[in-house]
């Protein structure tokens, strides 16, 4: 896991003593041995099914990051994240499991594959 950017250090006697983090990143650190999140938060299911959201945009706001956050973790460019979100580009499958490292989550949980609706 990449190590979070968004934590606040609250020293004690002059000594690091408490981090404060999104909770996102403190429900990753309990994933036990870097296992990737095989289920959907509720939040994410929400902001798929009422809000409109893509599955990828709902994880990236769950977790707290800008599409600029998203894009430096996966090694990909923030228009290229701006794309997937709307639908206006489908990743490879290499760009998919790098998404799907940066944000700790299972690949088939970061996209909907159309085609299984047709079934």
């Amino acid at each position: 896991m990449n190590a979070p950017t968004d934590v606040q250090i609250i020293h004690q006697d002059g000594k690091p003593a408490f981090a404060v983090l999104l909770i996102a990143q403190y429900q990753a650190l309990l994933n036990p041995e870097g296992e990737k999140r095989a289920t959907l938060p509720h939040e994410v299911v929400k902001m798929n099914l009422q809000d409109g959201d893509s599955l990828l945009r709902a994880w990236r706001r769950w977790l707290g990051w800008s599409q600029s956050e998203l894009a430096r973790r996966a090694g990909v460019t923030q228009a290229q994240v701006a794309r997937f979100e709307t639908g206006k580009g489908i990743p490879r499958a290499d760009t998919l499991l790098r998404l799907s490292n940066a944000m700790g989550v299972m690949a088939d949980l970061l996209w909907e594959d159309e085609t299984d609706d047709e079934a």
